[in-house]
């Protein structure tokens, strides 16, 4: 895992739009495309907004999600709606450039193979996407990959459902779908997460972050949440 600790949240939002536009050039003219998943949590709006401004080859994009809540089309806790607000509404994506994940459906289950079915139109089977932008929670928890949740388990599906968690049933990608993606983006601030990031960089398995594979991965984190690493960092 490569680590960069930067000033604050500005900052991390500023180098991580950067980076995802770089991935996103050098995927285009390999590949002709780039498939960016994106997360949801605090962090992330800033970092959306900013990338709508970078130099994207847009035209080649495809945004689909990491996780989603179960809940109403333009709700609150829905990431797609900070989304729209934040990336949707600046850059120039068409609406078949963005796959929302579709927990409007009465059958969760049915949902999350649909949506593990869009994954392998755009990605390929099993689907590998581009770039996959996480966070973590003060819990350890990444996506909607939550502690004690038997989706932690799941293998052999791309798209999982989940319990409630924080009032909210939601689907995820799985760790498998996590671990083959071609590059990791993780956005990380805030001393409350400190312990969980030292635990999170010795892949302690014992937490939901620790369990995704490093090998591709880019940790963002600040000057407060990188307290509890013990090894130099640039």
């Amino acid at each position: 895992m490569q680590i960069e600790v930067l000033d604050d949240d500005e900052a991390l939002a500023r180098r991580g739009a950067k980076l995802i536009a770089e991935h996103a050039r050098a995927a285009v003219i390999e590949r002709g495309r780039f498939v960016l998943a994106v997360s949801g949590g605090r962090n992330p709006w800033r970092m959306f907004r900013l990338l709508a401004d970078e130099d994207v080859p847009w035209a080649g994009v495809h945004v689909v999600q990491v996780d989603e809540r179960v809940a109403p089309a333009g709700d609150k806790d829905r990431n797609l709606t900070h989304l729209g607000e934040c990336l949707l509404a600046h850059a120039p994506l068409r609406p078949e450039q963005v796959h929302a994940m579709p927990v409007e459906q009465p059958d969760l289950e049915a949902a999350a193979a649909d949506y593990a079915h869009t994954l392998t139109a755009i990605c390929g089977a099993p689907p590998v996407i581009d770039l996959v932008h996480l966070g973590m929670g003060p819990d350890g928890h990444t996506a909607s990959l939550i502690p004690g949740d038997p989706v932690l388990e799941v293998q052999d599906r791309a798209v999982a459902t989940t319990g409630v968690y924080q009032g909210r049933r939601r689907l995820t990608l799985t760790f498998p779908t996590l671990d083959r993606s071609r590059a990791i983006l993780w956005l990380i601030s805030d001393a409350s997460k400190a312990a969980m990031v030292a635990r999170m960089c010795g892949a302690d398995r014992s937490i939901p972050a620790g369990r995704v594979a490093s090998a591709n991965a880019t940790l963002l984190v600040d000057r407060a949440a990188s307290a509890q690493l013990d090894r130099p960092v640039a």
